[in-house]
Formats: C-alpha cells, structure tokens, sequence
C-alpha cells in the first residue's frame, strides 16, 4: 500500500472517529435520561417524551451545518450544489421538520399516540445516519476536489511548478466592510 493511501486511510479513520465521537457527545445526555428511566422502570414513558425528537433535531442541525460547511468551503465545489441543496432539504423534511412537529404535539399537552415511541427512535436513527453522511460527502468533496487538482500538477506542469507544495483550499472571500457604505 502507498502511502498516499495509508494517509488517506488514516485522515478516513480520524474523520469517522470525530463523527461517532460528536454522536456520542450529543447523545450522551439522552443516554443518562434513559438509563434512569430504565431504572425507575418508566423506559416506556421516555418513549413518549419528546427526548428523542430533541437529539434528532440537535443532529439534523448539524447535518445542515455540515452539508453547508462542504459547500462553502471551496469554491470549486460549486459544481456540486444542487446535490448538497438536495441532501439539505431532504434533511429538513425527512428529520428536522418530524421532530419539530413531535416535539411541540408531546409539548402540547394532549395524550401523545402510541405510534410516537415507535417514531422518535426510527428519526433519530435517521438523524444519525444522516450526520455520519454529511461529514463523509463534506470530506469527500473536499478530498476529490484536491485529488483532481494534484492530477493536473502532475500530468501537465512543469517541474519546477510541480515540486511545489500543494496548499489547502482556498478561505471563502467575504467582502471587506470599509465603514465608508451607507444604509
């Protein structure tokens, strides 16, 4: 194996760990929640709370914030945005817009149906899944973009622009406010 691959092996496996790690780290307070609840032997009742529908909303957030940070993160990554706006929607309608709406019906007050304990779990399994892809396609973007980039250094440049070290992605360019513009 290359070491190029081993690197890429290794930046893949880092990437995994911080994403289960920011899992874990979300969902830890749920976790405390339940196991007392297991405890007190009211499991069934924290289905019925809108608990999870908070952790799926907490991770459906970070999904959106993940797919956006992929797209904004370099400009040649444009090319790929009606797939990020797709995975974004499809996040608000799939996971964030359920749990919001669970989330205020158990808040209301009236008796919460039965099909909820059923629900909650299934959205934020859903929520994770979702999360864990929008750091993989956040990260895959990236790591093609640049993979294409030192294809082209290597195939057609001379030299002495090869031999250069290959920089990161270029900082979003945000316009400078000079205190001169009016409102």
């Amino acid at each position: 194996m290359s070491e190029r691959q081993e690197n890429r092996e290794q930046q893949s496996m880092s990437m995994m760990y911080g994403t289960y790690a920011d899992i874990l780290f979300v969902l830890f307070p749920f976790l405390v929640i339940g196991m007392q609840s297991l405890w007190d032997g009211r499991l069934y009742e924290t289905l019925m709370r809108a608990d999870l529908s908070i952790a799926a909303a907490i991770l459906a957030g970070l999904a959106i914030g993940k797919f956006v940070l992929g797209l904004v993160t370099n400009r040649d990554l444009g090319r790929y945005k009606e797939r990020i706006v797709f995975f974004i929607a499809m996040t608000l309608f799939v996971v964030l817009g359920p749990a919001i709406i669970l989330m205020l019906s158990i808040m209301g007050g009236a008796e919460v149906p039965g099909f909820v304990a059923f629900v909650q779990p299934v959205l934020l399994i859903i929520a994770i899944s979702l999360y864990s892809s929008a750091v993989s396609i956040s990260n895959i973007l990236t790591r093609s973009d640049s993979g294409q980039n030192s294809a082209v250094v290597a195939e057609g440049q001379s030299a002495s622009t090869a031999g250069t070290p290959q920089t990161g992605p270029a900082p979003l360019d945000l316009p400078r406010h000079n205190g001169t513009d009016t409102w």
